[in-house]
């Protein structure tokens, strides 16, 4: 009743059961215990708009590994004939056996086109990630934007906490974005203002530090990594729009609803250059 086990069991594989048993062991022994929301606030001296956004990725975190754990620990009953197979596990156990991201958990998660085993690798690094900034509530040195659920509310928290500090009205505010010559491991302190970002990548064109702008990539480099970009947040007249390409960053390669922000970045050339490539930013490939 299942050809397609039974090729693997004739030629002494493991068959698709034994298979998703150990995708499933294997996950449930990575799947940490949720963060404590109330030990975590407990932990806040002062409710600034960085904090409040750790604590919602938090929650976001929490949600997500609740979920994987739920929907794992049934499966386990019902590989182990505890429970009644439904089609929910059938899914499931269809999406693990083909390294694929289960539905119920990438509809609480953000997106993403790696396979599942790239994927829970991925979440495990953003949840290190999120320990590390939860352990003080301290900024980076430099912050992985990629490793948030909504990178949104963290770059509209650097302009919220410049707005609170100079008593500027956040409506005549945007980012000024400055990108450094400098890796991620060069820096061991946050700047005074704003912050440094890693972990992105350029499409279409390259980050060139030497003349500091945009240009022509290299042949089989589809996606170069951008040094440290230093984030801060001005008054839209303080906005320098001369030789700069509006790029747009998303989140991955499928372009569209995974919008995130534009930033402006230095060019020699015409910025619709730019524009007709397709130039773009992402935080993940």
């Amino acid at each position: 009743m299942q050809p397609r086990d039974a090729g693997a069991q004739a030629g002494g594989g493991a068959s698709k059961e034994e298979m998703v048993r150990y995708i499933l062991d294997d996950i449930m022994d990575r799947v940490p215990e949720p963060f404590n929301l109330q030990e975590l606030m407990g932990k806040v001296e002062e409710l600034t708009p960085y904090t409040i956004v750790a604590l919602q990725e938090c929650e976001r975190m929490n949600r997500l590994m609740g979920e994987i754990r739920r929907s794992l620990k049934e499966l386990e009953l019902g590989l182990k004939g505890e429970l009644t197979i439904s089609s929910d596990m059938e899914k499931l156990m269809e999406s693990l056996f083909m390294d694929k991201v289960p539905d119920s958990w990438t509809k609480l998660a953000y997106p993403s086109l790696l396979g599942l085993a790239a994927w829970f690798s991925d979440l495990c690094l953003r949840l290190v990630e999120l320990e590390n900034w939860s352990g003080d509530f301290n900024l980076p040195p430099a912050v992985w934007l990629a490793g948030f659920f909504n990178p949104q509310s963290f770059l509209t928290a650097i302009m919220q906490q410049t707005a609170r500090k100079n008593e500027w009205p956040l409506d005549k505010m945007c980012l000024n974005c400055d990108v450094t010559k400098k890796n991620r491991g060069d820096f061991n302190a946050p700047p005074r203002e704003g912050a440094n970002i890693h972990g992105l990548y350029m499409e279409g064109a390259r980050w060139d530090t030497a003349t500091g702008g945009i240009v022509e990539s290299y042949m089989m480099e589809l996606f170069p990594m951008m040094p440290v970009i230093y984030i801060k947040a001005v008054t839209q007249d303080k906005q320098d729009t001369r030789n700069v390409y509006e790029c747009p960053v998303y989140k991955v390669r499928m372009r569209g609803p995974t919008f995130v922000w534009t930033f402006n970045l230095k060019t020699k050339d015409k910025p619709t250059r730019w524009t007709l490539a397709g130039v773009a930013l992402l935080l993940g490939v």
